[in-house]
């Protein structure tokens, strides 16, 4: 079973950029695909990222592309969103998330808080 767990977020100014990282225990981590979702106040969980298990196909939200990058090391069990060009509606918590495909998630971390002020 697969263990995930999210840092990198904080906050920081509009235009400015974040780091997330999603640190995978298991030994199926290389085997899965990879995502990331966010849930603002009052709304919905919503998809934002995307990685298949090799790293080979990405997926973004139109919100978000252009301007993040979603990538993995394997060797490291890890995972990453690069967030450039900040926004303050990209304020949410963000959540790490792993499965076999990109449309099955099974397993989620327990969320990276981002808040980015105008």
């Amino acid at each position: 079973q697969v263990q995930l767990v999210e840092s990198g977020g904080g906050l920081v100014q509009a235009g400015g950029s974040l780091r997330l990282s999603c640190a995978a225990s298991g030994r199926t981590f290389s085997s899965y695909a990879m995502g990331w979702f966010r849930q603002a106040p009052g709304k919905e969980r919503e998809f934002v990222s995307a990685v298949s298990w090799s790293g080979g196909n990405t997926y973004y939200a139109d919100s978000v592309k252009g301007r993040f990058t979603i990538y993995r090391d394997n060797a490291k069990n890890t995972a990453y969103l690069q967030m450039n060009s900040l926004k303050p509606e990209d304020t949410a918590v963000y959540y790490c998330t792993s499965g076999p495909t990109v449309e099955d998630w099974v397993v989620w971390g327990q969320g990276t808080q981002v808040t980015v002020s105008s």
